[in-house]
């Protein structure tokens, strides 16, 4: 029969074979339960034990979003701020109910049954477990009593009375008592350990629940994010500073980028006589201003109209701070190879051919600013800009590579490949770009429209009258205007003859980017 028994034991729990394995088992799973309870509990953001709605109050995801909403109040739907807050307001109160409702299941399918498992149930276990010891106790001391009572009535050959009967009873009750406790103990025992599958519920409940909570949640994010983007792409005011050019295009739907026509229609209307445009450095504060109001779509035209080396150097700073140069990096290569082309009418095609290549945003953009240009070339004798002159001081901005090299590298490519690009294509920017074009582009500003300067020129521009030409406006140039400038237009002279004094090239490099505090 014992055998039986313990075979039967075995099929039951092949691990648990003994009530003291039980028992340890027990002790183990109360200190897991009681630890998970208490850092669940930690988890939950709400105040446990009262009912949703004051669960909800005490929520920080609730707090914030009554912030947002009152913040949206004050700031009114006109702003995009306020747009911005009143949708992110209401998607966070949904949000919090879904959180409050997330946590209210959690407490009742988690944190309370484990809470009843690690304080109700193993501890009352553990309580019949000590009154079980105590019985046996009481077993064992009226066992005691009983035999020491035999005894006495076998040493004196008296019968056993009435109190050695008493005893007898005694002993047989407590034996029952022992006999009840302990198999209610074990049956306890063994359903807990049979129960286990259903403790093992509360973890998968919690997974369960927090899937659902983080479905639900996701699905409120997803649909309020077509609704923020597209109040953030309907706005008006779209920072263009530092942004990809064709993302600013697409953004504000123009094919001319706002900096560029804003600067270009204002240099037309008051600042194609000043001399030193692009090339005096304006006041730090006032172009600093400049950029912040036409990064937000602004143009004050009265303010800026007696400044414009200020517009001059927000144009130039646009054209900087682009992620990819004007004329991209893709045709790098091709416009220095075509700046070492010896031949002029062979350069110029290579130009052309360049020029061709460019990307329809840049292509347009970049005959808006030659054809603008070559009108503030018209001018040179007023604003002693020479297009071997603008091309020096524009020339950085409007080409570079992506790969660093040391300053003499740098320099020498600036002033000698570079202006050898920009300049000729200013001088023939009707060759280039045939045709008149309208600089007022949107009707914002003035309409004033470029004449063809070079009418003279029917086919390819002669070199030998492009060589007297720039010879006759360099000398009319202001002398030493601008260090920078002067010993840039010396290696552009000396045909790429590096400079003998090293001192004269590390004064440029300082002057140079102190002068047009380059990003690149």
């Amino acid at each position: 029969m014992r055998k039986q028994i313990n075979l039967i034991n075995f099929r039951i729990s092949p691990v648990l074979r003994s009530v003291h394995q039980v028992e340890k088992r027990l002790e183990l799973v109360k200190q897991v339960s009681h630890s998970t309870h208490k850092k669940l509990t930690a988890c939950l953001q709400g105040q446990q034990g009262v009912d949703v709605e004051k669960r909800s109050k005490k929520l920080p995801l609730t707090t914030l979003a009554q912030c947002l909403v009152e913040g949206a109040a004050v700031l009114g739907d006109d702003s995009l701020l306020g747009k911005m807050l009143k949708l992110c307001g209401e998607t966070q109160e949904k949000m919090a109910q879904e959180l409050i409702l997330f946590e209210f299941t959690i407490d009742r399918d988690v944190v309370e049954p484990l809470y009843e498992l690690a304080e109700v149930e193993i501890p009352n276990i553990q309580k019949q477990r000590k009154q079980l010891a105590k019985l046996v106790l009481d077993m064992d001391s009226a066992r005691t009593r009983f035999h020491q009572s035999s005894k006495s009535g076998m040493s004196s050959n008296v019968q056993p009375g009435a109190k050695g009967e008493h005893l007898r009873e005694e002993m047989e009750e407590a034996a029952n008592r022992m006999e009840i406790c302990r198999d209610q103990l074990s049956a306890d025992m063994y359903n807990f350990v049979a129960k286990e599958i259903d403790y093992a519920s509360y973890f998968q409940a919690l997974i369960e629940v927090q899937a659902q909570y983080h479905r639900k949640s996701l699905e409120l994010l997803q649909n309020i994010l077509p609704q923020i983007k597209a109040h953030q792409e309907t706005w008006v005011e779209k920072p263009c500073y530092g942004k990809p050019l064709e993302e600013h295009l697409a953004l504000s739907g123009r094919d001319i980028a706002f900096p560029i026509e804003a600067c270009v229609t204002m240099l037309l209307e008051c600042g194609m006589q000043e001399e030193g445009l692009f090339r005096v450095a304006p006041s730090a504060s006032k172009l600093k201003k400049l950029k912040a109001s036409l990064d937000c779509g602004v143009m004050d035209v009265q303010e800026y109209s007696i400044d414009p080396h200020a517009i001059a150097g927000a144009l130039k700073s646009y054209l900087r701070e682009l992620p990819e140069p004007l004329m991209t990096f893709e045709l790098y290569d091709e416009w220095i190879q075509a700046s070492n082309i010896q031949d002029q009418d062979k350069r110029l095609q290579a130009l052309l051919t360049a020029c061709e290549k460019l990307p329809l945003a840049n292509g347009n953009n970049f005959k808006y600013l030659i054809k603008f240009l070559a009108k503030l070339d018209d001018y040179q004798d007023e604003n002693k800009m020479t297009p071997g002159n603008i091309a020096i001081v524009l020339g950085p901005n409007l080409l570079w590579t992506t790969q660093e090299g040391n300053i003499t590298e740098m320099m020498t490519t600036v002033s000698l490949q570079i202006v050898g690009i920009i300049e000729p294509i200013i001088q023939h920017a009707d060759w280039f770009f045939p045709g008149e074009i309208e600089f007022n582009v949107t009707g914002n500003y003035g309409s004033p429209v470029h004449t063809n300067h070079n009418a003279n020129y029917s086919s390819m521009p002669s070199p030998d009258m492009d060589h007297s030409d720039r010879k006759h406006n360099d000398q009319s140039r202001r002398p030493l205007s601008v260090a920078t400038d002067n010993m840039m237009l010396e290696f552009y002279k000396k045909d790429g003859q590096l400079p003998n004094c090293l001192s004269s090239l590390l004064v440029l490099t300082e002057n140079y980017f102190l002068e047009h505090e380059p990003s690149h």
